[in-house]
Parts: C-alpha cells; sequence; structure tokens
C-alpha cells in the first residue's frame, strides 16, 4: 500500500439530487441519519490500510471541506499520511475541472512528486464497503495497465450506467456508456457488468493517458474516453466485486438520484439488511457532535394520550419523540416529532421540526425545515407539486430553508 496514491473524485455537481445538493457538495449530503456520502469511501479506505489520499474537490466545498476538517484530521503527516482536500488549481490551464481525467491531469504534479507505483481512483458519492487491497492485488498479479472494478446487475437497470464487455478472462473488450441495449457477460445473460468508478492505474500509462487525452477534443472522462481508448491496445481488465462471505453479487449503490437516494436509505432499515451499519469489523467513521441520547416520550396534550411508536427506523442523537409514530423511516440528529404525527417511509434530516398532528409520507425532508402542525406531505402530489420537488417514483423533496406555511 505504501506505493499506493489514492485520488478521490468529490467534485461532481450532483445535479440529479437536486435540491439536496442546493447547500451542498453530492458527498457532503447525509446518508443513514449521521453520515455523509464520503464517510463510506473514506471508511473504505480506512479499513484498507490506505493512509494517502487526495480529495479533488469542486462545486459547493464549504461544507465537505468542513466535514473533512471535524471527522478526517485523523492521519499523522509525520508518518507520511494524510488526506488533502484539492481544489482546481489552474496551474496549466484556465479552466475548471472538464471531467474525470482532466481532474487528475491538472493535478499531474502531484503524481510527479509523489511517484506512486500505482494510483488509486474512486468516487466519493456511491454507498459500498470494499476492501481495496484486493483488487490491488488482482492489477498486480494480472500486471494490468488499467483494471476497472465492476459489478453484476439485471440488464433491465443497466441503460443508464457505463457497461463493461469482457471475455471470459475479464479482459475488457468493449465500453458502452448509457446504453438501450446494455451487453451481458458470458456466462450469464441476464447479467451486466457496470462500473462502479473505481480504478487502479500503473502510474507511468496514466499520466501518458491524460496528458494525450487533454490535447484531443474529448469529454475528458475516463469512462467515455480513456477506457475505450486503453482497452484496444493496452492491457485492461475488469476486478468483478463479489460478496466473499456470502456469495454472489456485493453491495453497491450509485445515489446520484433522489430515487435511489431514498432507495438506498431505505435498504438500510430491513431486519436484515445486506448493507449492514452494525458490522463492528467494516466500522464507518463520521463526525458526531457533542448531542443527548434520543428521548422517546409518551405525551398528554389535551387531546388525549399520544403513544410513541417508532417501528424499523433509525433514531439518531438528539431527537426527542413526544407521541409521534415513526414507521420505516431515518431521523438525524436533533429531530424533534410532536404528538399525534405519523411518519413514514421518510428521511428527516438534522434540526427538522413536525408539529403535532402533521402527517409525512413518502418524503426527503432537508436540514432546518419546521412542518406546522395539521400539515400533510405525500399524501396530494398534486397539491405537493405546487411547493415542492415531487420525484418519478413520488417522493416529495423539501429543501434547506424553505418556509413551510
Amino acid at each position: 500500500m505504501e506505493k499506493t496514491l489514492t485520488m478521490i473524485m468529490a467534485g461532481g455537481r450532483g445535479e440529479r439530487l437536486y435540491p439536496l445538493t442546493k447547500e451542498n457538495a453530492k458527498p457532503a449530503v447525509t446518508f443513514g441519519g449521521i453520515y455523509k456520502i464520503i464517510d463510506f469511501t473514506l471508511s473504505n479506505c480506512l479499513n484498507s490500510g490506505i493512509r494517502k489520499i487526495y480529495l479533488l474537490t469542486q462545486y459547493s466545498s464549504a461544507t465537505l471541506d468542513k466535514h473533512m476538517h471535524l471527522a478526517w484530521n485523523i492521519f499523522n503527516r509525520e508518518l507520511d499520511e494524510f488526506i488533502d482536500t484539492i481544489p482546481p488549481q489552474k496551474v496549466n490551464v484556465d479552466w475548471w475541472y472538464r471531467g474525470t481525467a482532466d481532474s487528475i491531469y491538472q493535478n499531474i504534479n502531484i503524481l510527479e512528486r509523489e511517484r506512486p507505483q500505482h494510483v488509486l481512483i474512486l468516487s466519493g458519492d456511491h454507498i459500498y464497503k470494499m476492501d481495496y487491497r484486493k483488487m490491488l492485488d488482482f492489477h498486480q498479479t494480472k500486471q494490468c495497465d488499467l483494471t476497472v472494478a465492476c459489478v453484476e446487475i439485471n440488464k433491465e437497470k443497466a441503460h443508464h450506467m457505463g457497461v463493461l464487455e469482457v471475455d471470459d478472462s475479464f479482459r475488457i473488450i468493449g465500453f458502452q456508456e448509457k446504453p438501450a441495449r446494455p451487453k451481458t457477460v458470458p456466462w450469464d445473460r441476464s447479467k451486466s457488468l457496470v462500473s462502479m468508478g473505481v480504478y487502479v492505474f500503473k502510474t507511468e500509462r496514466l499520466v501518458r493517458e491524460v496528458i494525450d487525452d487533454a490535447k484531443r477534443e474529448t469529454e475528458h472522462d475516463f469512462g467515455r474516453n480513456i477506457i475505450p481508448r486503453m482497452m484496444k491496445k493496452r492491457s485492461v481488465f475488469v476486478y468483478n466485486f463479489i460478496n466473499e462471505k456470502k456469495g454472489g453479487v456485493a453491495y453497491w449503490r450509485d445515489v446520484g438520484s433522489l430515487d435511489s437516494y431514498h432507495d438506498a436509505n431505505m435498504e438500510i432499515l430491513k431486519e436484515n439488511p445486506v448493507f449492514d451499519l452494525y458490522d463492528t469489523t467494516w466500522p464507518i467513521r463520521t463526525y458526531q457532535e457533542q448531542a443527548p441520547p434520543a428521548k422517546v416520550v409518551l405525551s398528554g396534550d389535551g387531546d388525549g394520550l399520544s403513544r410513541a411508536v417508532t417501528i424499523n427506523s433509525l433514531i439518531s442523537n438528539g431527537c426527542l419523540i413526544i407521541g409521534g409514530k415513526i414507521n420505516r423511516s431515518i431521523l438525524s440528529p436533533f429531530v424533534q416529532i410532536h404528538s399525534h404525527c405519523r411518519v413514514e417511509n421518510s428521511i428527516l434530516m438534522k434540526g427538522v421540526t413536525v408539529g403535532h398532528h402533521a402527517r409525512i409520507k413518502k418524503a426527503i425532508i432537508d436540514e432546518g425545515v419546521t412542518i406546522p402542525p395539521h400539515y400533510t406531505i405525500g399524501y396530494n402530489l398534486e397539491e405537493d407539486r405546487k411547493k415542492f420537488t415531487i420525484t418519478e417514483s413520488g417522493i416529495v423533496v423539501v429543501p434547506q430553508g424553505f418556509i413551510v406555511d
């Protein structure tokens, strides 16, 4: 691992997650109540023994920078371990990052200074647990110029992703970007291999490829440009990411849209979720501010007693539930639920307050929003649509700072 340098892409706009990305960089959006999306990639690094990390940021990076300072200021420079945040430097060019390959090109001086043998390139906006050491071992055993991590998914769901075509030895022989008819794997015609946005390069080859790409009129993207060119003349292989403990496909979720973000949050509420936050062998690190324990109480407010009930939900520290009913929902720190409320299939971010007798269903309520007494969200989508964002699957999204009246 000492000969490997890691660079994490954390500069995307996150347009499909808007309005959650109105105030936050995509990797700084809350997930699972207390975490930020970036925490999962960084925890993978930490648990994999990776200690040399550059985080490439760009859009709306203030909240991400703050989180990195609070949660990830844990490495010792004297021991040559670090997580450094790098915005676009504009040293040799006069533009922002134009794509994943361009972000590496603009920071090529780092590779020249550090001189690693391999470069591990990661995305900062996916939810998964992965030991990167195993991928690096595969890369070195195969003596690859480039290794691309992939997961198998049903081909019907692969049309909005980058699809890799491979031969029986896992050598890449084709690439499709968001294809209408995705190619399938040789061993199962119902499955396609999709890119996870995780790459291992030989450093010398990476440098040559991004310099060459910078001279061309391209999207300057690894998937669209670098991989298709390299697979024709270089040693380029797929690392098939599988669940070694249980067998089959490993858990990996792209939470780039509001629907996929909501679905992934709801998945961790299952009795036996595939992605287990309580797995002590692979801890997920984050920053947790000082807060009292969550409190659930019975309420008598003049309308009779309101019994507090929570079912299949995550309740974070600092939450106060006064007689409300919570079902299959996630409450971030300092959420307050008042008497006779009902919250179901929803995500409530930090500091949300729900007034008495309010009802919320299948919604995402961003930080600090106050829902007035007797208000309903998610029960009449036509009315909700006049004020809020409604996703294709009918999830209502109330943005940060919105005044509900």
